[in-house]
């Protein structure tokens, strides 16, 4: 495992340059990233062996009823086999809506807390496989490999199998390929 000395966009290069490597070395076909801009997605442009999900922000999510992606960068994406999936963030959603009016925490955000305590990068990775798997664009509890970030950019890869979020306490974090250390 690569632990890097910060958290950031410093380590998106590596981060993907490990979790190619891996999914090519360990025969894993699936490899989910985070993008808001596309940049991340786009490392994989010329990877066909491989099912590339890039999952963005929920439309709405800077400013309401906005997609943050430019619809040309989803076409783009799109026109090199990576899948583009938009949708609400499966650990906060609608829990965050009523936790944010009403105060108070929920089960869902308590399971995001809690993956954070290993880096915002490793919450990130379980909740776009589990949307990922959500949508039916990876399959169920196989081996993928999965991206995540602090802010801008990926500093976390794990291989994981992913459940659905109705069991989402069945996923499984396999393996920790780099993450940072802070």
């Amino acid at each position: 495992m690569v632990v890097f000395e910060k958290p950031g966009r410093e380590n998106s290069a590596e981060t993907l340059r490990i979790a190619l490597e891996a999914a090519r070395s360990r025969g894993i076909r699936h490899v989910v990233v985070p993008t808001n801009t596309g940049d991340s997605a786009m490392f994989f442009q010329d990877c066909k062996d491989l099912n590339v999900v890039c999952v963005t922000h929920a439309n709405g999510f800077r400013k309401p009823g906005e997609l943050e992606m430019p619809l040309e960068r989803v076409r783009e994406l799109e026109s090199h086999g990576i899948r583009v999936l938009t949708t609400s963030h499966v650990l906060s959603g609608a829990e965050r809506g009523l936790s944010t009016k009403f105060g108070g925490v929920g089960p869902v955000e308590m399971i995001a807390h809690t993956l954070r305590m290993f880096g915002q990068g490793m919450k990130v990775c379980v909740e776009i496989a589990v949307m990922a798997l959500d949508a039916g664009l990876i399959p169920f509890m196989e081996p993928v490999v999965a991206l995540g970030g602090t802010g801008v950019g990926v500093d976390t890869a794990v291989i994981l199998k992913a459940s659905h979020a109705s069991s989402i306490l069945d996923t499984r974090v396999c393996e920790v390929l780099c993450k940072p250390g802070f």
